[in-house]
């Protein structure tokens, strides 16, 4: 029997991609206004990409979204000639319009119902703060990366939302977008996998999640299903 559902955020209960290129675009009408030699040396995809030269000179904090995020911004001030940044307000301006999200139709009432039936967690590699999106009555607690100090499909993540639960890993079914991430990785941690599919896209191979649903909504008829195998 399930007796607890988690779920990964970015791309499983909203768009993200749209959401941070929004974000992006912000930050540098930002730095344009306050720092300007930054805006005209990158462009907030090249600001972007300053993330593989931290991750490449240090490896420990590729996990971490927001601290990869603050040092590339740290770097751009730097090679831009500033002495002096205020990295903690340029990303607050990020920040703020990253967690803007837009929910898909589905994920609300569908989180209200389930959560009358079972705790629910998140579980995300992304930064994403479900309090100010607005989601933070509906899961019993969530984890990301930072948190734990490692992203999916390491196990880390998965362990430690089952040790919060008091569960044994079969008792957990993990709800996500990405078939590494999520399907491997919970799989691979003893849990039962969903994959949700909104855009129809090929299984790219390797052992495939316990379910596919093209929407949050499906998942309900999942758990029913298995529901009534186990009576």
């Amino acid at each position: 029997m399930i007796k607890a559902i988690t779920f990964d955020l970015d791309d499983t209960l909203w768009d993200i991609w749209p959401v941070v290129v929004r974000a992006e675009r912000l930050l540098h009408d930002w730095l344009a206004e306050r720092y300007p030699r930054i805006a005209d040396r990158f462009t907030p995809l090249e600001l972007r990409d300053l993330a593989v030269d931290v991750i490449a000179a240090r490896p420990e904090i590729a996990h971490d979204r927001t601290r990869l995020r603050k040092e590339a911004l740290r770097l751009a001030a730097r090679w831009s000639g500033y002495a002096e940044f205020d990295v903690e307000g340029a990303f607050a301006v990020f920040f703020a319009a990253r967690n803007a999200v837009e929910l898909f139709e589905d994920v609300r009432p569908t989180l209200e119902r389930l959560a009358r039936r079972y705790p629910l967690a998140s579980l995300s590699n992304g930064n994403a703060d479900v309090r100010l999106i607005g989601l933070d009555d509906v899961f019993a607690f969530s984890l990301n990366a930072i948190d734990v100090g490692s992203a999916k499909p390491e196990p880390l993540m998965f362990e430690a939302a089952r040790r919060r639960l008091g569960m044994r890993p079969a008792e957990i079914v993990h709800v996500g977008d990405d078939p590494d991430h999520d399907v491997r990785g919970g799989r691979e941690a003893g849990f039962r996998t969903v994959w949700v599919n909104r855009i129809h896209r090929e299984w790219p191979g390797g052992a495939r999640a316990d379910a596919e649903i093209g929407n949050l909504a499906e998942l309900e008829e999942v758990l029913a299903e298995w529901e009534s195998r186990s009576a």
